[in-house]
């Protein structure tokens, strides 16, 4: 196992130094369909490339990547959903139905809902991730900081809103691709040394049957986070989110499919349990600099992605409740929740959460469009969605945690 700073090290920040450079040019970075792309990609790998490498080699074995297609392949059936939405919307504006419009509003105030938990289950990675490099790094001293940085969160949108703060997403979406570049790069290195060496490993499944159905089933928030097109009404068109979104459900569809088989084969699975933050100690049988890199990319990509969920939790509640209640009750309730979760759950309970809330929003957009498929007489099209929706309910109700 490498102990020091090495040749690898250095070409692993050499590519995360470059993919940093590439994202920041203005060629890129101006680009209006990349611009549209960034916040959905962000949002889909922004947590499950520091959970899913080690939960699915645990669970999985062998058959990880495969686990990891049908997570992608469920999550595009419901992007689907959320696209078609989008479509028929734009095209027919408010001329819906009344069951459509019943299911948006409740599809509104399930996201809001979700977002809450996701908040919670970003700022438990955020405080688990904060201490794991230090002397630290247990379970209590996490739930401290992740409780401070809640009420950091409270005292910021409260007094002052998070203005202050927009820029951060675009940084830290350039900071996590920069890392995960580099992750990427360090184990298409180690799998080639593992090949080469005959080490090279597939290891059996832990969990079979119904056990690892509803395992997969509890995992669907680390592929969600593209219906963020769906609320981009004001910046982009309708056929640029459309086409964003479904670039960026390819791009970590790709992401994850290459990380997981090379986690898999390649790394050794940790033993016994596994933490939230196992990922730091596969990655430093890879390359010394590894988990700094990824300890780095956590604390900004979860911090981020909670004041994104905190903002958009906000605003959605004080639209649906036609301003009863404004943000500021609405971020109270949430970190009263996150405060709640954190130190009554583990990180994995919370995913599992996470993935239920999240599962019945993707359910209504599903019935939407099955209903909206159905009143345009596409009839395929909307037994399709129906199927999505069902799919959807099934992981609200039966998706379980992993066990930590």
């Amino acid at each position: 196992m490498p102990t020091s700073f090495s040749a690898l090290d250095a070409l692993l920040v050499a590519v995360l130094l470059a993919t940093a450079w590439w994202l920041a040019r203005p060629a890129v970075s101006r680009n209006r369909l990349w611009q549209a792309t960034v916040t959905p990609l962000a949002s889909i790998i922004g947590s499950g490339f520091l959970v899913l490498g080690p939960l699915l080699d645990n669970a999985y074995g062998g058959y990880a990547p495969l686990a990891m297609a049908l997570l992608c392949a469920a999550a595009w059936g419901m992007g689907a959903a959320v696209r078609f939405n989008i479509a028929r919307l734009d095209a027919q504006g408010h001329d819906r139905s009344s069951a459509e419009r019943r299911l948006e509003r409740m599809a509104s105030w399930a996201l809001s809902g979700a977002y809450v938990i996701s908040v919670t289950y970003y700022l438990n990675l955020f405080g688990s991730f904060g201490v794991s490099l230090t002397p630290l790094h247990e379970t209590l001293h996490g739930r401290v900081l992740t409780s401070a940085v809640l009420l950091v969160i409270l005292g910021v949108g409260w007094t002052k809103g998070f203005k202050a703060l927009e820029g951060l997403e675009q940084v830290s979406v350039t900071v996590k691709l920069a890392v995960i570049a580099a992750l990427a790069a360090g184990l298409a290195v180690h799998f080639g040394e593992a090949g080469a060496a005959g080490t090279l490993h597939a290891d059996a499944p832990r969990e079979t049957g119904w056990q690892a159905l509803t395992l997969g089933f509890g995992l669907i928030v680390t592929v969600q986070g593209f219906e963020t097109s769906r609320y981009l009404g004001a910046t982009y068109d309708a056929p640029t989110r459309i086409r964003s979104m479904r670039l960026a459900q390819i791009i970590a569809t790709l992401i994850y499919l290459v990380y997981i088989a090379l986690v898999s084969y390649a790394v050794a699975s940790p033993e016994g349990a596994v933490h939230e933050t196992a990922v730091i100690g596969m990655m430093r049988e890879v390359a010394p600099v590894l988990p700094l890199l990824l300890v780095v990319a956590a604390l900004s990509a979860q911090f981020s992605a909670a004041v994104a969920d905190t903002v958009g939790c906000g605003g959605l509640v004080e639209e649906e409740s036609g301003g009863r209640l404004g943000e500021r009750q609405a971020y109270g309730v949430l970190v009263a929740v996150g405060l709640a979760l954190t130190w009554t759950s583990g990180v994995f309970e919370i995913i599992a959460y996470a993935s239920r809330a999240f599962a019945l929003y993707y359910a209504l957009q599903a019935a939407i469009a099955a209903l909206g498929a159905r009143r345009d007489g596409r009839m395929h099209l909307a037994a399709g969605f129906a199927l999505v929706a069902a799919l959807a309910l099934a992981v609200t109700v039966f998706g379980t945690p992993a066990e930590g």
